[in-house]
């Protein structure tokens, strides 16, 4: 049992580390572009508060989980506790706004002309700052109830019913009253997955309608190329589909947390291995797709040989 714990913590801490260092070079690499002077697109901008998101979620969230696993049992402050948890559950909640935000953008700015969407295609980047800082705002509004329900295991406390997170403990309740609470909590994600899941699938069919117009069309091998918009959003759906897959499957693990008072250690840490892998995963991704960071990786090769030369 003390191997198998060992095995998972070690998985908690890889995850961790590698998706801190990978949100961390996406940010770094964001940040020299703007320095460097290239001109980033709105969608970058909503990246930036998805890596700062992914962010949190993996610190506050893997790093007591390893604490915890490796000896440090519990966080001695109270406050502490409530922290970590509402800036994790703010994370994660701006995770998926960002998500929504991101989809619902792209699949504005490259519908056609003459679609329903032409008239928002000018005015929906002077939005984008402002959809950003509101979601921030909601999901800190959303979740402020719930550090009221956590507690830390040295807290004075006298509380007879709780459910044990390894750091910290959770107040357990009457079920009518967590099912209301789960549902408040729930709709605004609920809502941003359903609204990623129609952009993606319109997406995806403006992509395909574009792809038998240009079959159609005989040119140079230039107007065969894939254009920069096509290429970015093809990054988005396969952005949108990792969170969409890894989201579901996160969701499944919550629900049945929720249905035992007291789950075991080994569901908790496999729930926290499953709501770490998006935030680990999309910054490689977009590392691997995104055409912005590319443009920083190639001016640094041109400045490598020209300072050789």
């Amino acid at each position: 049992m003390a191997s198998s714990f060992f095995i998972i913590g070690m998985i908690i801490l890889t995850q961790t580390m590698i998706g801190i260092l990978g949100n961390f070079s996406l940010l770094c690499s964001y940040i020299v572009l703007h320095i460097m002077g290239y001109r980033l697109r709105s969608t970058d901008l909503i990246l930036k508060h998805l890596i700062v998101a992914n962010s949190l979620v993996l610190v506050c969230k893997g790093v007591p989980q390893i604490m915890s696993i490796f000896g440090w049992k519990h966080i001695r402050s109270d406050f502490g506790c409530k922290l970590l948890f509402f800036l994790h559950r703010v994370g994660r909640g701006v995770s998926i706004g960002s998500i929504c935000l991101l989809s619902v953008f792209q699949v504005i700015t490259i519908s056609p002309w003459n679609s329903r969407w032409a008239t928002l295609k000018v005015t929906a980047p002077k939005y984008v700052v402002l959809s950003l800082f509101l979601c921030w705002i909601l999901q800190m509004l959303v979740n402020v109830i719930f550090p009221i329900y956590i507690t830390g295991k040295w807290s004075d406390r006298n509380i007879t019913k709780e459910r044990d997170f390894g750091y910290c403990s959770s107040i357990l309740t009457d079920k009518a009253k967590d099912a209301s609470y789960a549902a408040l909590l729930s709709f605004p994600d609920v809502l941003c997955l359903g609204l990623t899941l129609w952009a993606g699938g319109s997406m995806v069919l403006i992509l395909y309608r574009h792809k038998q117009q240009v079959q159609h069309i005989r040119r140079t091998d230039a107007s065969s190329r894939s254009s920069p918009e096509s290429r970015a959003t093809k990054t988005i759906v396969l952005l949108g589909s990792t969170f969409v897959y890894f989201y579901i499957v996160s969701f499944i693990f919550q629900v049945l947390l929720a249905l035992f008072d007291q789950p075991s250690r080994f569901l908790v840490d496999i729930s926290v291995i499953i709501a770490a892998c998006f935030p680990t995963v999309s910054p490689f991704l977009l590392m691997s797709h995104n055409s912005s960071v590319q443009r920083l990786y190639f001016a640094w090769i041109r400045n490598a040989k020209s300072l050789l030369l």
